[in-house]
This record gives C-alpha cells, structure tokens and sequence, in this order.
C-alpha cells in the first residue's frame, strides 16, 4: 500500500474494480490528466489492486463490495472524501446469466450501497460527489431501430443487461434529487482486451485477435468456419486506448451539458463484424495467425450477443466532447500487434 495524506486542494478519486484491466489503465490515465492536478488516487477491489508506478498519492484496498462497512472505508479514508468515484466493479454478462443471485448482489444491491455512500459524504467543496457509473449495451433488447439513438428505449433480453439497467435508474434517481452528480457510460464492446478472457458473453471478441497474436488458438463461438453466414454478427465496438480517453472526459462533462432527463451517454464506436474482425487479423497479422482460429458454434453466445445493437448515432456523446476511433479495426490489431511485441500486452 502507498499512502500519503491529502489536502483540500487534491483530486480525489476513488475507483472499484480497480485491479482490472480497465480500472488499472484509467488510474494510470488519470496521473497524466492535467485537469486533475495532484490526483490522491483510492483503488478498491474484491483483491487488492496495485498502485500505478509513480503514483505518489495512491491508498489500495481489497474489500467487498457488498458490505456496506468495506465501502463506508472507502469514502473515509486519510485522502477525505472522494470527489469523484468511477464504479467500475461487476459480474460481467455471462457470469451474470450463469449465477443470477450472485449478479443481483454484485450488480445491483452493491451498487444501490455506493450510492448511498456517496449520498452520506460530503466533500471538501461541498460539491456533488461526481459518481460515474460503467453500464453496458447488454440494456437494449427486443426489436431495435437500425440505429440506435439516445432516444432509444433499453429492454434487456439478459440477467447482466437488467442489471445494468436497473442500477443506471439508480444513478439517474440519485441524480434528480440533488445527491450525486452521476454520470452513466455505455459501454461499446471494448476490443482488442489484454490478459485473460473474462466471463463476458462478448469476450471472444478479443479473443480472436488476441489469442492468435500471442500465438495460442482461439475459439470462436460464432460459426463453424470462416465462411459461415453467422460471421456477419455485428458489434459496436471502440479501443482501449479510445475508451480510456472517454472515462477522463466523462469526469470533466459539465453536468449541466447531460440531457435534462437523464445522465445517460452511450460512449461512441463503430460497427464491425466477426468476419471483419478475422479479415483484419489476416492484414496485419498474415494467414498462419487466422489458422489459429477454432470455430464453434455457441447458440447461447450467439443469441446474447445479437440481441445487443451494433449501429448507434454517435451525435449525442460527441456534442458532449467524448472521442470516436477512426479507421476501423486494421489500426487497433495493428497497436494491439506492436504491444505484445514491446511485451505490452
């Protein structure tokens, strides 16, 4: 643990799910963000995390994030109260579906008590604690428009996508009646993913990328060979590096600048395909890397995954000045290509 006393004048960040990969990444970000100067960074997860190097000012917990006690800790803790918290913690989609009960704990109940801390503390400026919350488009469902706008109404068709939901209503209510500044960020499938698969539903989606470049073979669960008509499954997808870009941003949107109704924003992205996906692993990576590629085809997989939109009006999160990836998926295999080879990724 590094540790080191806080003062008035210091951001103050808190993040859950903090020894994830996205959470790990965000912490480093958020050091080199100079719209928040002399950061004091509180890290929290289910193991501990590990503070980012050079961190001068970093405080990490393992804790549970179901127990109202562990998270209280968290919001008293020698740095003060945190500004802003980015709950980032959560049983991914295929967990979710698999073990209801423990999504409903996890995704919802734990949620509801950060929530209520964030309610129960003050800040050093006596503002708004900003609570930016990563949700999912596991929440849209049913019959959809061919492009999705912030318009659109979420019906979720899964446990993870009704857990999401449920928890972004909680944030939006919080919001409304003055007792947090909550900022709600849908995610795009987040493509390529470093380390090991996760429990998503969408994590071949890396996978296939992933796998072959670190020269191991990946199943894909969608199709039984590469010229399968299931290989048009369609996702809405955006970098890491993009997305990490978009989680500082969303700290410094002025609230004023959400829609009056909601603090919901889906973060911008573009649609590609599994067959496109493959097509660019081939470019960048040549042909022996698409032949480590297994396919097999997962009903259950492939149904989940197509009930999520793949097409959405980037109009809305760029008025608020979040980023968008430009060019496709040959640049991002490409970065992800020259990172396990610097032994990056």
């Amino acid at each position: 643990m590094v540790a080191a006393n806080g003062s008035s004048n210091s951001n103050v960040v808190l993040i859950t799910g903090a020894a994830g990969w996205l959470g790990g990444i965000l912490a480093n970000e958020l050091l080199s963000d100079p719209k928040t100067p002399n950061v004091h960074l509180i890290l929290a997860d289910i193991v501990e995390p590990k503070a980012p190097k050079g961190a001068q000012h970093a405080l990490t917990f393992k804790a549970d994030l179901t127990d109202r006690a562990e998270i209280d800790k968290l919001f008293n803790t020698e740095f003060g109260t945190p500004d802003t918290v980015y709950c980032f913690h959560g049983i991914m989609s295929r967990g979710s579906e698999d073990n209801f009960d423990l999504g409903l704990k996890v995704n919802i109940d734990s949620i509801r008590l950060m929530l209520e801390a964030a309610r129960a503390s003050k800040t050093a400026s006596g503002e708004l604690i900003k609570f930016i919350f990563t949700s999912s488009l596991a929440v849209y469902g049913g019959p959809l428009p061919e492009v999705v706008n912030i318009h659109t109404i979420a019906t979720p068709e899964g446990a993870y996508g009704m857990g999401k939901l449920t928890s972004e209503l909680l944030v939006n209510e919080y919001s409304r009646r003055g007792l947090i500044d909550g900022r709600i960020l849908r995610l795009p499938t987040i493509v390529v993913r470093p380390g090991v698969p996760s429990a998503a539903t969408s994590a071949f989606i890396s996978g296939i990328i992933r796998e072959p470049l670190h020269g191991v073979e990946a199943i894909c669960p969608v199709g039984n060979d590469i010229n399968s008509p299931e290989l048009s499954l369609a996702a809405w997808v955006a970098s890491p590096e993009t997305t990490i870009k978009n989680f500082v941003i969303a700290k410094h949107v002025p609230a004023e600048k959400f829609l009056p109704h909601t603090r919901v924003a889906y973060l911008p992205g573009f649609t590609t395909t599994v067959k496109e996906e493959l097509e660019a692993l081939a470019t960048v990576a040549g042909q022996d890397a698409l032949k480590l590629v297994t396919f097999k085809d997962d009903p259950t997989n492939r149904r989940i995954v197509s009930s999520w939109p793949a097409r959405f009006d980037n109009e809305y999160p760029l008025s608020l000045g979040f980023v968008v990836d430009e060019g496709g998926m040959v640049p991002i295999v490409q970065r992800f290509k020259e990172a396990v080879e610097a032994g990056l990724a």
